[in-house]
């Protein structure tokens, strides 16, 4: 292979569009033609909702829909896949740039693109694994609600700032008197209709041939995913009515600048509170948000529909030349509707259930950041939940579980086998030592043999070697064996670093038996030698005790001959003097 080959190579697996596109074919682009299509009729209201929900102009959220997919088409490496605003980037944006213009939200926007660059080439996709499925379930269904809530004030007509879940709900329980009849009833009735037609698709229809059923299921499916499109077109239609006769009974989305924006750099300098900011004082009012936002962009990261991604920008770029005149008559309880039954869907408590049965335990990580975010914050509570998520993770590195039985060997030494269930590192340290100790003194009577089996323990440090050392140390003092019973070598090689001269380590049961067997028979030989000791001592105490007593002879020929010592545990002795 050639240079030029390899160059050609490396190009191609950066941009992914010099692969599917030479074997784009008429069929392929009729196919995503209509995809593309179907999903701009989809996502065009969904991105104007979108707009309003992060505080900005309309026209940003249909933007923010063809610029993503269009550029993706090129660099993307998901055939199925387009880039645009998501009801969670929305709401994030709102929180970060509420009160400041839209200049904060284009070079936010721009920030998170960098970042999340930088993430690439740094290969920190790995701290997106620290944050597990729990976290990510109560993080994605505590967003849902905030969402569904900040859409009460479009559904019922009012008119509020507010920021934040509790703040919401105090202001539409304040303004609730103020609610509005007619766009209350045309938003509950959008959300009904909505959700009708989105079962629409799983109708089943006996028709009379299977040609029929096909046409039927595939009509039924274009109603039913184009129900966001159908929905505000129909609403549109009634207010452009109203509004001819005079009178426009809903509150409308308003004027939407119409074409393209001027192609510029992001705003490095804005006007803001009467004064210019510079870059970094710009930054400095995004804050943390400058990080947080890119990290949850990845979290919420949507997939949806690629290939198609040209059709789909193109038709939003159509409707920004000929549409924006029409986008006026929106009602905005329509489109609070379309949010809500966007994101109700993504309440996920049917996974409570499953979690419950499995490992009760996730439940504290998901409700600890469902209910903070809700309170005091998605950026807050997404981190505590980690927080939450990583110590319960490494709490068994802590404080691990110890199997403790009393068993036999095959010759039936009776010992103890003490198994810990996790790997041995500085924070189980005195946990370990102290757990071990009590068991060696209550169960093992301070004599019994205790055996450490070491099968699970995959890792140790310094620290914790230390700490085997003083388990050793205590042991030795009580005259209490302990044993280490197949540790892993990465295990052994630190532990013996340490504790050289009294760590004893056995790889097989048959060395185990062994070793048991002869502490045994040491053992035993040693409670003989003392018992023997004892007895000899308590002879030469008895003797001395009667030569005490003794007012007579004091050359006692039994007492003083040695040899005649054991005589003087017999029955009484007859005297010379008493013959």
């Amino acid at each position: 292979m050639g240079k030029s080959d390899k160059r050609y190579g490396l190009v191609k697996r950066h941009l992914p569009i010099l692969r599917w596109l030479p074997e784009y074919n008429l069929e392929k682009g009729i196919a995503d033609a209509i995809s593309g299509v179907t999903v701009g009729l989809t996502v065009m209201p969904q991105a104007l909702a979108y707009a309003t929900l992060a505080g900005l102009d309309p026209q940003y959220g249909l933007y923010s829909s063809f610029m993503g997919c269009i550029i993706y088409m090129v660099l993307g490496s998901c055939k199925d896949i387009t880039i645009g605003p998501t009801a969670l980037m929305s709401l994030m944006t709102y929180q970060q740039v509420i009160g400041k213009n839209p200049d904060f939200a284009i070079l936010l926007c721009l920030l998170t693109g960098c970042v999340q660059v930088l993430m690439g080439i740094l290969h920190l996709g790995v701290l997106i694994d620290f944050i597990s499925i729990p976290v990510t379930v109560g993080f994605t269904s505590a967003t849902s609600v905030i969402i569904a809530v900040s859409q009460l004030k479009g559904l019922l007509g009012l008119s509020f700032s507010s920021s934040g879940f509790l703040d919401t709900l105090k202001k539409v329980y304040l303004n609730i008197h103020k609610t509005r009849f007619w766009d209350t009833t045309l938003g509950l009735s959008c959300i009904l209709i909505l959700l009708l037609m989105r079962k629409m698709k799983d109708l089943k229809f006996n028709a009379a041939s299977a040609s029929q059923q096909a046409t039927v299921s595939r009509i039924l499916w274009l109603l039913s995913i184009s129900r966001n499109a159908l929905v505000v077109v129909v609403c549109s239609a009634v207010s452009y009515h109203f509004h001819s006769l005079g009178s426009v009974p809903f509150i409308l989305t308003g004027p939407v600048r119409p074409g393209l924006p001027p192609f510029q750099l992001p705003p490095f300098t804005t006007e803001y509170n009467n004064r210019t900011l510079s870059f970094v004082e710009m930054c400095s009012e995004l804050g943390s948000s400058i990080v947080l936002v890119p990290v949850i962009a990845v979290l919420g990261n949507v997939a949806i529909a690629k290939a198609f991604g040209e059709f789909f920008g193109l038709l939003i770029i159509l409707a920004l030349w000929q549409l924006t005149p029409y986008f006026y008559f929106i009602p905005k309880a329509s489109l609070a509707a379309v949010i809500i039954c966007a994101v109700i869907f993504m309440i996920e408590y049917e996974v409570v259930k499953p979690m419950w049965r499995s490992s009760r335990k996730d439940l504290i990580p998901t409700i600890a950041t469902f209910i903070l975010c809700l309170s005091v914050g998605v950026e807050i509570g997404i981190l505590i939940g980690v927080g939450v998520n990583i110590v319960l993770l490494i709490y068994p590195s802590a404080r691990p579980s110890l199997n403790v039985e009393k068993t036999l060997t095959s010759h039936g030494q009776e010992y103890l086998l003490v198994t810990p269930d996790n790997s041995l590192y500085f924070p189980a340290v005195d946990f370990m030592r102290s757990k071990v100790g009590k068991v060696g003194v209550k169960m093992g009577s301070s004599h019994l043999p205790v055996v450490i089996d070491c099968r699970y323990i995959l890792g140790a440090d310094f620290t914790a070697a230390k700490g085997i050392a003083a388990l050793i140390k205590d042991f030795n003092q009580r005259k209490q064996p302990i044993y280490f019973y197949n540790p892993k070598p990465s295990v052994l090689a630190v532990l013996k670093g340490v504790c050289l001269d009294y760590f004893i380590h056995l790889q097989t049961k048959e060395e185990l038996y062994r070793v048991l067997e002869e502490h045994k028979l040491q053992k035993d030989k040693l409670q003989d030698e003392s018992r023997a000791v004892s007895l000899d001592l308590e002879m030469k105490s008895d003797c001395q005790r009667r030569r005490h007593h003794q007012s007579a002879d004091h050359d006692d020929p039994i007492c003083s001959d040695p040899l005649l010592e054991p005589l003087a545990k017999m029955a009484p002795i007859i005297r010379p003097s008493q013959l």
